[in-house]
């Protein structure tokens, strides 16, 4: 005798050896012995042999049409063992009520189960809607198949480019669309972005890149909505000074001026002017909220995102020809280049000039300053105000730059909707120059100073803090080891970041004797500390992205086989000559910081921005040394 039973969700034989009512003792095909319930035996029979019964049943199950079998079977519960013998019209084999068993579990939208061997055929709506859903099913499948077909020959379906952004960013695994692309990618070996492109889905690589970061940080598009542009304040004392600023060529956003007076017997009274658009912008209006969100400029080579709408810009910034807002910071500075005093005023400056390093550098440089300086507008101004800058960069005990770095600028020649076609230009700046230090020092003095002024006056602040080599925002007045500064709090580009604007909030409401917009642990301020860094930071590695992706335009658009770096860093880290460009480099034997190597570029990747680079010789140590860069001191100039 032997037995058909259930286990474990799958349908079992065995042949009986002994029967103790509640539970039998079986040995399979296999010669394993087992004890099973008696409440799982569905069939008992004689033949055929219990390792024949279940492949027999298979195939003739198949011959038993599950619509017609729901014609047949009454209403209400049944035992596969009874519905067999009406089916079959006799007392049913083993082997025929095993296959009308395997029909009935086969078909679970006609028929639910009910128990061992027992079932209920579905209602008639219920089955209906089972089969719509079905079949529903099988079209998808087959819309899958042919989008997968499509794909392959790397022709577009038609209802991916609606989707694309969705399926190159954010897929959703639920839709065909999706599973269809991924079956695709893993027919060919190519990813999604690459199986894509061959589609000719992606306008250019450049166009991928920027459309992510666009779909992450602005789903709603870069697009200012309607707001009340701000007039400018009245009121405000003019000063008598002749301020002018010092920027490279594509900076509009103007946050800083200086001014230079001679005092007779003392020495001078320099002017450290910041644009003022916390004048203008209240805290918690349409413009706060437009700043609030942004939370900062965003930068990348030939295009800029702006924080605040161009007409707010161009009422605030710092143009020449213009009496323009700003907060002043006045240093009483000694013929020693002492600061003996300081103040803070909220007034109307009058700018006189917007300089641009590419006009002042071959006149202004350390090779130029050690000869004497020709004659140049603003040349004493500039020279007394290097001089002051070397006196506190000495008295912080800080460089105000890494000697030896450089700093890259991007000239894009070109529509950047077809970036495949523009020309890039990359040029490099020797970092440490004295406008740099000029520029670095003066925003150092006064982000400390207000600081410390609104750390003095326990006025709550956001602060940039760096101890044990760690650098973080605080809204406590901590060190800035980095900087040499007992507090460092963001001031001086109020245009371009939503920490300078908001300190400045706070600044004015300090000079004006008034209530701080933001408590000292009010959740706003908070919220916006944490906003901001995390946003900072994401802009940050999307400009390094983009600039990246450049450097590779530039590799491909130059024809270069070889390219000479410079080893930065462990595990053959290495910079590549004359680009802001680093590269690991595997391939290389291990090497020191500072040797120079030739590499073999061997492919570039633009939508990974993935560069193969093979080592093919040391040539020697660099003649300057390679290290990081210095981002603090790069803050301050900002």
């Amino acid at each position: 005798m032997h037995v058909l039973f259930e286990e474990d969700g799958a349908f079992k034989t065995a042949t009986l050896i002994a029967d103790n009512d509640s539970s039998l003792q079986v040995e399979t095909a296999s010669g394993k012995r087992s004890k099973i319930k008696t409440a799982n035996v569905l069939l008992r029979y004689s033949e055929p042999a219990p390792a024949l019964l279940l492949d027999q049943a298979e195939v003739l199950s198949t011959g038993i049409e599950a619509d017609f079998l729901w014609e047949c079977v009454a209403d209400g519960e049944f035992s596969f063992a009874d519905v067999a013998n009406e089916y079959f019209g006799h007392a049913a084999t083993a082997v025929e009520a095993a296959a009308l068993l395997l029909a009935l579990h086969a078909a679970p939208i006609y028929f639910h189960r009910k128990g061992k061997g027992r079932f209920r055929k579905a209602p008639a709506d219920i089955l209906q809607a089972a089969l719509t859903g079905l079949e529903k099913k099988r079209q998808q499948a087959l819309t899958i198949e042919r989008m997968v077909a499509e794909l392959k020959t790397f022709a577009l379906p038609a209802e991916f480019p609606p989707l694309l952004g969705q399926l190159l960013y954010r897929p959703d695994r639920n839709r065909g669309e999706t599973k269809a692309l991924e079956a695709a990618c893993s027919e060919t070996g190519l990813s999604a972005a690459h199986l894509l492109e061959r589609c000719g889905a992606i306008r250019s690589a450049h166009d991928y890149h920027l459309q992510r970061f666009l779909l992450e940080q602005f789903p709603h598009g870069t697009t200012f909505p309607a707001a009340e542009l701000p007039g400018l304040p009245s009121g405000l004392p003019r000063a008598e000074v002749r301020a002018f600023s010092i920027d490279d060529a594509t900076t509009t956003e103007i946050d800083d001026a200086f001014s230079l007076q001679k005092l007779p017997g003392l020495g001078w009274r320099v002017g450290i002017h910041i644009a003022a658009p916390a004048l203008g912008i209240a805290p918690g209006s349409p413009l706060d909220e437009i700043a609030r969100a942004r939370l900062s400029t965003v930068y990348l080579p030939g295009s800029k995102i702006t924080m605040l709408p161009n007409g707010v810009l161009d009422t605030f910034t710092l143009g020449c020809g213009r009496d323009c807002p700003a907060v002043s910071l006045y240093l009483t500075v000694t013929s020693e280049f002492e600061i003996s005093a300081h103040e803070t005023l909220l007034e109307v400056v009058p700018v006189v000039a917007n300089l641009r390093h590419h006009d002042l550098e071959p006149l202004f440089n350390e090779q130029s300053i050690a000869e004497g300086l020709s004659d140049f507008a603003f040349r004493d101004e500039l020279m007394t105000l290097w001089q002051l800058a070397n006196a506190c960069e000495g008295r912080r005990g800080k460089a105000s730059a890494m000697q030896g770095q450089h700093d890259y600028n991007f000239r894009i020649d070109g529509d950047l909707g077809d970036a495949e076609a523009c020309r890039v230009d990359i040029s490099a700046r020797k970092r440490g120059s004295p406008l740099d230090k000029l520029v670095a020092e003066l925003m150092i003095v006064a982000n400390s100073t207000w600081g410390g002024l609104l750390a003095n006056k326990e006025v709550a602040a956001i602060y940039r803090v760096q101890t044990g080599g760690k650098v973080r925002m605080s809204t406590s007045p901590q060190a800035h080891e980095g900087l040499g500064v007992k507090q460092y709090a963001w001031s001086s580009s109020p245009l371009r970041r939503y920490v300078d604007l908001l300190n400045q909030w706070q600044l004015i409401a300090c000079l004006n004797g008034q209530t701080p917009p933001f408590a000292a642990r009010s959740d706003a301020l908070f919220a916006a500390l944490r906003d901001f860094e995390l946003t900072y930071g994401a802009y940050a590695e999307f400009q390094r992205s983009m600039e990246r992706y450049w450097c590779l335009r530039w590799l491909r658009q130059q024809v270069m086989d070889t390219i000479e770096a410079t080893i930065i860093g462990r595990e053959n880290l290495a910079r590549l000559e004359g680009l802001p460009l680093i590269q690991r480099v595997p391939s290389a034997p291990e090497l020191k910081p500072g040797q120079r190597i030739r590499l073999r570029i061997e492919s570039i990747d633009f939508l990974t921005l993935g560069l193969a680079c093979r080592y093919l010789e040391t040539l020697g140590p660099a003649t300057v040394a390679a290290g990081a860069a210095d981002d603090e001191v790069l803050e301050a100039v900002d």
